[in-house]
């Protein structure tokens, strides 16, 4: 549906990359100003010169509840309101394989920008949505903070939060006309997601890329690695009229992986008891 965002005004956090950048460019294409706020003013200056007036760019620590602040009345003045704002930016933490060696240096950084951020930009926000007929608040999770699994505990525990503040927040939000939902994303192709062989030779890094597809694909029933547009344009459905009658929920956009477990247990129990009988 072109141009259903039409006269709206928007907030992407970490817009100048992955699921944040392609959020911006398909937001103003149907038809939203978009505030582009990230800590990467190169790239964040370079794509609201590529999207014109439509798009501004803003340099923004998340973690910062004054330049949250800034970022909030920035957009409201520079596009004369807010109705959405979309809590994209996240960081990673330190992969260390098992926990007993994890040295959790990087939690409060993580915890900061996954999950403080978030509320901060929600809390800023929802002032000015409140008298000013409402609007749409997204926030970015992961399966991560979904499923429970090995690694990377930080990032885990940052996102299981991000969840329960949206859903906790979408109750408290309602009755200002503010609904609140959270995306799920899955394996994802982005700088985030990416194990590959930087700097190695093309078809090397290719094979590599292949192996880590495999593996991410590994408890995917699609299989097919996700990109930042499919995050992008559930994000669009949920900041739209057409998903008006939705708050509070967490929107897997993952290939099936939360349904459950695609391999078929019984046929490899079937093949087991036939070749032991067979033996």
């Amino acid at each position: 549906m072109a141009g259903e965002l039409a006269g709206k005004v928007a907030i992407v956090t970490g817009g100048a990359g992955g699921i944040g950048r392609a959020t911006v460019e398909l937001f103003v294409a149907e038809g939203a100003r978009v505030l582009i706020a990230d800590r990467d003013g190169t790239a964040g200056t370079a794509l609201a010169a590529a999207l014109g007036p439509s798009a501004l760019f803003m340099a923004v620590d998340v973690a910062d509840r004054a330049q949250v602040q800034a970022m909030v009345a920035r957009a409201v003045d520079a596009f004369d309101g807010l109705h959405i704002l979309f809590n994209n930016a996240g960081i990673s933490c330190a992969p260390f394989p098992h926990f007993l060696d994890d040295s959790l240096a990087d939690f409060d950084r993580v915890m900061a920008v996954n999950l403080l951020g978030p509320m901060l930009g929600t809390q800023a926000a929802a002032r000015h949505m409140k008298d000013h007929g409402g609007g749409v608040i997204l926030n970015n999770a992961s399966i991560a903070g979904l499923l429970a699994g090995q690694a990377m505990m930080s990032y885990r525990a940052s996102k299981a939060g991000l969840i329960q503040f949206s859903k906790s927040v979408a109750i408290d939000l309602a009755q200002h006309g503010i609904r609140v939902n959270c995306l799920v994303p899955g394996h994802i192709r982005t700088s985030l997601s990416s194990f590959s062989a930087q700097g190695a030779e093309a078809d090397r890094a290719a094979r590599v890329d292949a192996a880590i597809d495999a593996v991410y694909l590994s408890n995917q029933p699609l299989k097919r690695r996700g990109v930042p547009d499919d995050v992008a344009q559930a994000a669009l459905f949920l900041a739209s009229d057409r998903a008006r009658q939705i708050t509070g929920i967490a929107m897997p956009v993952e290939g099936g992986v939360v349904a459950g477990d695609p391999v078929n247990h019984l046929e490899d129990i079937l093949a087991a008891r036939a070749q032991a009988l067979s033996d």
